[in-house]
């Protein structure tokens, strides 16, 4: 490419480039990228040949540039993607922003805002596990989302407040590209719920709209609030899952394998994870209240299973013995566990503490 390309480059080196659009994209993106010829041209920066005016092109615009038009107007609520999220997210922002140039001039409505979003999806079945289509009805007024089993039936299965929801893509847990699932609180337990739609950006239009109704909830709540402190209170991907073994509070019970799901201060354990109801929640306060982790096993413990790298959450009430099948595995849950440990409780999560002690 010469000195010219290499000096444009650094320090970014993503290796390509889009030279219609005048942006550098990394590898999982140029693939997108390909997908709309029409808006974008994409190049390797080391191995396609460029033209003078292509390279011209690209010292006139670049990143930053080019993000100041085709992000000038993106609403505060809505999921900007990084590389570790899904393909459905990444592509959407993409076509977003230079296929629709939806964020490309400030005042423009926004689908996501028009208070009432209704629509089909494919939900799964609570007890069978089949996907059947499901009505899905978003109330901004009544900051509710509720589902019908009927497309007219008069009453809904569930009404959701909105302020209790979590969305977070789970494509491969889910089997499909566009898996969704939506977590709430029904009767003290957190509820899952999985859904899909075989268009993609019908589904993160839906993600969007949660996430906007969120927000205007949010500032209602709170008044004197900023975006920055109220945004990272909407969705929210899951600190890590996967499957550990659990004993019982007597700790004399079998070791049984559980699949988890760290949700910032609640630990969820399921049989399996695509599980409607938890089988048990572990909130994990502050360190200052009396909650701690550390590596490995109270000395003593009979631990019949297979899994040998142990794990001891300490909360007020009791300890919660955990194995996990490897090193790796025991490491990273305790690092997050510890960080969240190490953050000061907001007054609501004292609230939630409450609500975890005193439920039946």
């Amino acid at each position: 490419l010469g000195g010219q390309m290499h000096q444009i480059l650094i320090p970014l080196y993503p290796g390509w480039g889009s030279c219609s659009l005048g942006v550098f994209i990394c590898l999982a993106c140029s693939g997108i990228h390909r997908n709309i010829p029409d808006i974008s041209k994409v190049k390797s920066l080391s191995l396609s040949r460029w033209e003078d005016h292509e390279m011209q092109f690209m010292a006139e615009n670049g990143n930053e540039l080019m993000k100041s038009k085709y992000e000038a107007a993106v609403p505060v609520y809505y999921y900007k993607p990084t590389h570790k999220d899904c393909q459905v997210l990444r592509e959407q922002w993409i076509r977003a922003k230079y296929e629709r140039k939806e964020f490309s001039e400030p005042g423009r409505n926004f689908t996501y805002e028009e208070g009432t979003r209704d629509g089909m999806l494919m939900k799964r079945g609570r007890d069978n596990g089949q996907f059947l289509s499901r009505r899905f009805v978003l109330l901004e007024r009544e900051g509710t989302l509720k589902y019908f089993t009927k497309y007219d039936a008069k009453e809904p299965k569930a009404v959701i407040k909105v302020d209790s929801i979590n969305a977070t893509f789970q494509p491969e847990k889910i089997g499909n590209p566009n898996g969704l699932q939506i977590t709430y609180l029904k009767d003290y337990s957190t509820r899952n719920m999985f859904v899909y739609h075989e268009n993609g950006k019908e589904i993160v239009d839906w993600f969007n709209a949660i996430r906007a109704v969120q927000l205007h909830y949010l500032k209602v709540a709170f008044p004197g609030a900023t975006d920055a402190e109220l945004v990272p209170k909407l969705t929210r991907n899951f600190l890590k899952e996967g499957y550990m073994e659990k004993t019982g509070p007597r700790q004399t019970e079998g070791f049984k394998k559980r699949w988890f799901t760290l949700d910032h201060r609640r630990l969820m354990y399921l049989k399996d994870p695509l599980d409607a109801y938890a089988k048990g929640e572990v909130f994990l306060g502050s360190r200052d209240h009396g909650y701690n982790v550390s590596l490995g096993l109270p000395a003593g413990t009979h631990c019949n299973g297979a899994w040998q790298h142990g794990i001891t959450i300490e909360t007020p009430e009791r300890l919660f013995l955990f194995t996990c099948e490897m090193e790796s595995d025991q490491q990273e849950w305790v690092k997050h566990f510890n960080n969240v440990m190490n953050a000061p409780m907001s007054p609501q999560e004292y609230t939630m503490e409450a609500m975890f002690k005193h439920r039946p």
